[in-house]
This record gives structure tokens, C-alpha cells and sequence, in this order.
């Protein structure tokens, strides 16, 4: 089990943004978080690797109690996670390779000739090995999701959290960008966590469906 939550409230300052929160992940699960903007999606996601506290019965990611997740674990554990924004959140005026490369140093990883080979291998895996010595501002939409996705999977976590990944893409580099989540999920046993507001989604990459609404998350049937 990658994640579980029993009846957890999710608070944004006084404000409660999802009450009574049943939730459960399994290893290498596709799950999508649907619903309208404000409704919680992104404060559940937030909530799972730490910057929303969480508060009730118990919450329990990759092994850590999140109702009493203490500061300075959080590095430990994000480390296992990897995290996909919809805003890309890239360094502009650094190439791919340094982007890259700050998050393998940030996280430990010492020798620079580990660091170049998982670089490189991140880079193949999705399909964009001739943009390394890029920069950020050269890069297409689609182009820089995919350097995000990269930058995710580094570490090899556990699970990959996706804040609506395709919401500043078109269809196809959105289809692109859900296939590439997709591949890597079933080539690594890693979970996928994804907002989205596109319903079509789930049809063409099956996983478990969830919606948020009137503070509370409820699965599909």
C-alpha cells in the first residue's frame, strides 16, 4: 500500500477543503482526482507529500504517519515521490541537463558520472535525449511537461503526484504527456496520482476514478 487515508479532514488555514476522507493507493495504480476548480483536488495532492496537514483517524504514506509528519522528515520523504506540475515550474535560464542535474545534487547523488547516466537515462525514457544541452525557453509546452515528467522520475519514486499535467496543452501533446505517465506506471510499478478536469482520461488509460465535491471525495462506481 502506497497510501492510506481514513477518515482525514483536509484543512487550507481554517478552512475545511475535504472532511472525512477515505483514500487508498496500491502499488503501480492509476488514479485520477476529478472535479471543479476549488473543489480539493489539489490540496488532497498537497496534503500526500506534506504542505496540507492532514488531521483524524489516520493517514499513512509510504510508511509515514502524516497526522504527525514532523518537519524534518518531509525530505525524506519527497525523495520517494515524484511531483509534476501543471505550471512546469522549470528553471528558464538553465539548460535541461542543469535543471536536471540541481535535483540530483539537491537529493544527494554525489558522483558526477551517476548523476550524467541517470540524467541520460531519464532523458530516453521520455524520448527527448536530443534536448539535454537545451534550454528551457527553447522548448515547446509539450516539450517542457515532458522534462517535468523527467525530472520526476530521477530518484525512482514510489509514486508520481500529477497537478493537472495537460491543463496548459493541447490534445495531442496532452494525450502525449497521460501515455508517457502511463508507460512509465506500468514499466515501474509506480503509482500515478492525477488531476484532471478531462474526463476522457480514464477511457483511454484505465485506473481507479475519484471526484471531489461539496468537501468530500467520492469514487467513482
Amino acid at each position: 500500500m502506497i497510501l492510506n487515508y481514513t477518515d482525514i479532514d483536509i484543512y487550507q488555514g481554517e478552512h475545511l477543503v475535504l472532511g472525512k476522507v477515505n483514500f487508498c493507493v496500491e502499488e503501480g495504480e492509476m488514479v485520477y482526482l476529478t472535479g471543479p476548480v476549488g473543489s480539493g483536488k489539489s490540496s488532497l495532492l498537497k496534503s500526500i507529500y506534506g504542505e496540507v496537514p492532514v488531521e483524524g483517524a489516520s493517514a499513512e504514506v509510504l510508511s509515514f504517519d502524516m497526522t504527525h509528519l514532523k518537519t524534518k522528515n518531509q525530505p525524506t520523504l519527497r525523495r520517494q515521490m515524484g511531483i509534476v506540475f501543471q505550471d512546469f515550474q522549470l528553471l528558464p535560464d538553465r539548460t535541461v541537463n542543469r535543471n536536471l542535474d540541481f535535483v540530483l545534487r539537491s537529493t544527494g547523488w554525489k558522483r558526477q558520472e551517476d548523476r550524467t547516466k541517470r540524467i541520460d537515462e531519464a532523458l530516453e525514457m521520455v524520448k527527448l535525449a536530443d534536448k539535454k544541452d537545451k534550454y528551457i525557453f527553447e522548448l515547446s509546452g509539450g516539450e517542457q511537461q515532458r522534462i517535468c515528467i523527467a525530472r520526476a522520475i530521477l530518484n525512482n519514486p514510489k509514486v508520481i503526484l500529477a497537478d493537472e499535467p495537460t491543463g496548459n496543452l493541447d490534445a495531442e501533446n496532452g494525450e502525449l504527456i497521460l501515455a508517457l505517465l502511463d508507460e512509465i506506471r506500468r514499466q515501474n510499478h509506480t503509482a500515478v496520482i492525477l488531476s484532471t478536469h478531462n474526463m476522457q482520461w480514464p477511457e483511454y488509460f484505465p485506473g481507479t476514478v475519484y471526484r471531489c465535491e461539496n468537501a468530500s471525495l467520492i469514487l467513482n462506481s
